[in-house]
C-alpha cells in the first residue's frame, strides 16, 4: 500500500462533498477497488471530467485499484442529472470509437498496462446490459427498488417540478441501470466503493441500496464538488464551447490559455485539484503569489503542470513561445516556427487584411497606407517606420519603401505587421 491517505488527500485538495459512513474504514482495511463513470457521447473527454480522472489518479497513487467505467448502455439512455433535456443516443459503432479514444486519453494519467495489483481497468456497461432483457431486468432488478425510493431523488424531483419538458421513462430508469452496474462490478472485481460528482449522489446510492438488498453486502459512496469558477458561472466552458483534452478540437496552445488566463481566486483552488503538486509546494506558490499577484504566478505553474500532463512538455514549451509572440519580445524564428492553426489562435481578435498574391513585390508602405488601412496615410507610416515603431514579421522596418516579397510569407500565406508596441494586424496572401 502506498503511504497517501486517499481521503485525507482529497479532502486538503478541497476535492471531498459527501462520503458515505463506513467508507474511510474500508479504505483504511485494504486496498480497495472503486469505479467512476465516464460519459462517452464524445470521442475525447473535456477539462469538466478532469475532477473524476485526477481522483481515479489519486486513487491509484495511494495504492487503491480504479475502474474506469465507459456508460455505453447508460450514454444510450441519458442521465437526467443536472439536464433539463434528453441527450442525444448513440449508435455502438460510435460508442466503441468514443471508448478507445477516451482509454488512450486516460492512459496518460492512470497505469492500465503493469501486472501491478492495483492497475487500472476500463469496462463498458453496454457489455453486460446489452444481453439483459427488458422482463429479466424489471423481474430481477426493477422489483428490489420502489417506485417511492426513486421519486425521492433530487434529479428527478427537479424535472417533475417543470424543469424542462419533463422526464421520460427510460430516464426515470437511469438510476435503475447504474444501481445494476455497481452490484455488477461488486460481484466481478469485488468493487465497494462508486466515486463521482455531487450531482451523482441519487443514482450513487441506489446502487449501495441494491447491492445491500440484492446481495446483502456493504458499498460505499465518495463524490467531490462540482467545480464553478468564483463568479458562480460553470468551469470549463469558453464562449466557443468546451475545452477538450484532444488536440484536434482544443489545440494545447488555447489549452495552455484557458488555465493561464483564470483568476487569482480560482488559480487557488484549480493548482489543488488539478495537479499533483504536494501540499507545501503549492502553499509556497500561493504565498509568492499574494506577495505579486501581477506576476500570476498560480496561473503561469497551473498551466504548466496541466498542459505537461495532458500534452507533452514540447507542446507547453510551444505554447508559452506563441503566447510571448503576441505579449512579449519573441523574435521572428520564433514566429517562423508557429503552425498556421496556432498562428490563427494567437492573432485572433486582431485586425484582419487580405490582399491578392499578385500584389506582392509592393513597398511595405503601399502594403500598409494603400492595399490595407494598417494606417490612414503613407506619410503617418513613413513618419513612424523612421521613428523605428514598425514592424514586419517581428523585425523592425528601416525603410518604408522595401518591397514586400513571397520570401516574407509566414506559413506560405500570412504577413503580421506591428504597429508600436500592442497593435497588431494580420493581412492573408490570396
Amino acid at each position: 500500500m502506498a503511504t497517501k491517505n486517499f481521503i485525507g488527500e482529497l479532502e486538503w485538495r478541497g476535492m471531498i462533498h459527501t462520503i458515505m459512513p463506513g467508507a474511510k474504514e474500508q479504505l483504511d482495511k485494504e486496498m480497495t477497488t472503486a469505479y467512476l463513470g465516464i460519459d462517452p457521447t464524445a470521442d475525447s473527454l473535456h477539462i469538466g471530467h478532469l475532477v473524476g480522472v485526477m481522483i481515479l489518479k489519486h486513487f491509484q497513487m495511494c495504492g487503491h485499484r480504479p475502474i474506469a467505467l465507459v456508460g455505453g448502455a447508460t450514454g444510450m439512455i441519458g442521465d437526467p442529472s443536472g439536464k433539463s433535456q434528453e441527450r442525444n443516443l448513440l449508435d455502438e459503432a460510435t460508442l466503441r470509437h468514443n471508448q478507445e479514444a477516451i482509454k488512450r486519453q486516460l492512459s496518460k494519467l492512470l497505469d492500465f498496462d503493469s501486472d501491478a495489483p492495483n492497475a487500472a481497468l476500463m469496462v463498458n456497461n453496454y457489455d453486460w446490459m446489452k444481453e439483459f432483457s427488458f422482463l429479466d431486468f424489471i423481474r430481477d432488478i426493477g422489483k428490489l427498488i420502489t417506485v417511492n425510493y426513486m421519486m425521492a431523488k433530487d434529479s428527478v424531483k427537479k424535472r417533475f417540478s417543470g424543469e424542462g419538458d419533463g422526464m421520460s421513462f427510460t430516464e426515470f430508469s437511469y438510476q435503475l441501470v447504474q444501481g445494476y452496474d455497481f452490484m455488477h462490478l461488486y460481484e466481478k472485481y469485488g468493487c465497494k466503493i462508486q466515486l463521482g460528482g455531487s450531482d451523482q449522489w441519487g443514482n450513487i446510492t441506489t446502487g449501495t441500496e441494491l447491492i445491500r438488498r440484492k446481495l446483502g453486502a456493504e458499498a460505499y459512496a465518495i463524490t467531490c464538488p462540482l467545480i464553478t469558477k468564483a463568479d458562480g458561472t460553470k468551469f470549463g466552458k469558453t464562449e466557443s464551447g468546451n475545452v477538450w483534452l484532444d488536440p484536434r478540437y482544443t489545440s494545447p496552445y488555447k489549452f495552455y490559455q484557458f488555465w493561464l488566463n483564470v483568476s487569482d481566486e480560482d488559480a487557488k483552488r484549480y493548482i489543488r485539484i488539478f495537479t499533483l503538486l504536494d501540499r507545501e509546494t503549492i502553499e509556497r506558490l500561493t504565498a509568492e503569489h499574494d506577495a505579486a499577484p501581477h506576476l500570476r504566478i498560480l496561473q503561469k505553474r497551473l498551466a504548466e503542470e496541466i498542459t505537461v500532463m495532458i500534452h507533452s512538455r514540447e507542446e507547453y514549451e510551444k505554447a508559452v513561445e506563441a503566447s510571448q509572440i503576441l505579449f512579449g519580445g519573441a523574435t521572428s524564428e520564433a514566429l517562423r516556427k508557429l503552425d498556421e492553426q496556432t498562428l490563427l489562435q494567437v492573432f485572433e481578435g486582431v485586425p484582419q487584411f487580405s490582399i491578392a498574391r499578385s500584389q506582392l513585390g509592393m513597398p511595405f508602405i503601399e502594403l500598409c497606407a494603400t492595399a490595407t488601412q494598417i494606417f490612414p496615410s503613407k506619410g503617418e507610416c513613413r513618419k513612424m517606420v523612421q521613428g523605428g515603431g514598425v514592424s514586419l514579421n517581428k523585425e523592425k522596418v528601416a525603410d518604408a519603401m522595401q518591397e514586400v516579397t513571397e520570401s516574407d510569407l509566414i506559413a506560405d500565406r500570412y504577413l503580421l505587421v506591428q504597429r508600436g508596441k500592442k497593435n497588431y494586424y494580420l493581412v492573408t496572401v490570396g
